[in-house]
């Protein structure tokens, strides 16, 4: 039985090292003429991670991202509102959340996986249903292909969803972001720490990614598709966050105006299904969410975990509906708690209320819900 994979982001990547390291028999196919370095930084927590130690590349992610040691949500004077040291993690499962640029994870992954498994510039264009029980697979340069099962690895304005499920929407946050890369060496208390700081419906976020690299993204209430001159750029996000402290500025500052990334958030309004027949969709495509629990390329990642078990355990038969029982809950209830999270970091009343919960949630509750997110079952 043959797996086809559109898509060589992570979600892909990742489940196409799980089938090759179970003797899996599959092909991905990307669009992109190659794996040029996109995106900025990614946070892999916990559940990704036990996942990643599976396939053999803990280690070198490890070695070429950032520890994290302890996740501040925090005013915009760096000074705490929630602050949650992961010693309690670190016991648990060996290690805390690793933040590391996307491209570097990326590449981690594309190594591990044999040249002939990944066809490269060959963008998907639709697939057909065959009375013989197979899928026909139809790409942009007027190809095609036969397989037994298709996954849609393809992201959040998937290709192979819009043919799957028409009716399927992505949804707009009220959000805007903004995301770069600083080649900056941060004072040591910033080493191993996450911060992302609440002003007046703007936030910004930090964390090291390497040595002398720092990931930052900026986040503001805003109409969808705002237009900005992109020379004017840093100016006016210097500016936006001018009450923050100085730190902010000098991430900017440090940022080629050529590297910051400006995107609306989005996700997908969750769906009943993830699956028809023979064809699923994992990641993005199938439940993309907003990035305020830092747990998308996670639960893309963790996808391909359940999806590879199964197969494993259950060769030749389609273990898609197994599938989306073993992860529509969670994922689901993540989507929603992200999207809740995004909105009351932008209240524009109510902050002080909002403040003193934060600051007064029992660290013991704080540590049993991140427990209980980071936890896999076996199969």
């Amino acid at each position: 039985m043959k797996y086809t994979i559109i898509g060589a982001g992570i979600g892909g990547l990742t489940t196409a090292l799980a089938f090759e390291k179970k003797g899996i028999e599959y092909q991905l196919f990307e669009k992109a003429p190659e794996l040029n370095e996109v995106g900025a930084g990614i946070w892999l927590a916990p559940n990704a991670l036990q996942v990643l130690e599976s396939l053999g590349v803990l280690e070198e992610i490890q070695s070429k991202g950032n520890p994290i040691d302890r996740i501040t949500i925090g005013k915009p004077d760096l000074s705490p509102l929630s602050d949650s040291f992961q010693n309690v993690i670190e016991k648990k499962f060996g290690y805390t959340t690793v933040a590391i640029h996307r491209a570097t994870l990326q590449k981690v992954l594309f190594d591990k996986i044999p040249a002939e498994k990944i066809i490269l510039n060959k963008g998907f264009n639709s697939f057909n249903e065959l009375n013989s029980g197979k899928i026909e697979v139809s790409f942009d340069d007027n190809s095609s292909i036969e397989t037994d099962f298709l996954i849609g690895a393809d992201g959040i304005n998937s290709k192979v969803r819009k043919q799957l499920f028409p009716n399927s929407r992505t949804r707009y946050s009220g959000q805007t972001c903004w995301r770069g890369v600083a080649d900056i060496a941060l004072n040591s208390e910033y080493d191993h720490r996450g911060f992302e700081l609440w002003g007046n419906q703007i936030r910004f976020g930090i964390s090291r990614i390497a040595k002398g690299k720092v990931y930052w993204f900026a986040v503001a209430t805003a109409k969808q598709h705002s237009k900005e001159n992109k020379s004017l750029m840093k100016e006016n996000l210097i500016e936006k966050f001018s009450s923050f402290h100085s730190v902010i500025s000098e991430l900017i500052s440090a940022t080629p105006v050529s590297k910051i990334l400006k995107n609306d958030i989005n996700d997908l309004k969750p769906m009943s299904k993830w699956y028809k027949n023979s064809i699923c969709l994992i990641g993005d495509a199938g439940h993309a969410t907003t990035p305020n629990m830092g747990q998308g390329g996670a639960q893309a990642i963790e996808d391909a975990y359940y999806l590879s078990n199964l197969i494993e355990v259950k060769p030749g038969e389609n273990v898609f509906d197994l599938f989306q029982q073993k992860r529509q809950k969670k994922v689901n209830s993540i989507v929603q708690q992200s999207w809740n999270t995004g909105k009351m970091a932008h209240w524009k009343y109510g902050k002080k209320t909002r403040n003193f919960l934060l600051q007064n949630v029992p660290k013991r509750i704080i540590e049993k819900k991140m427990i209980e997110l980071y936890e896999l079952e076996k199969i």
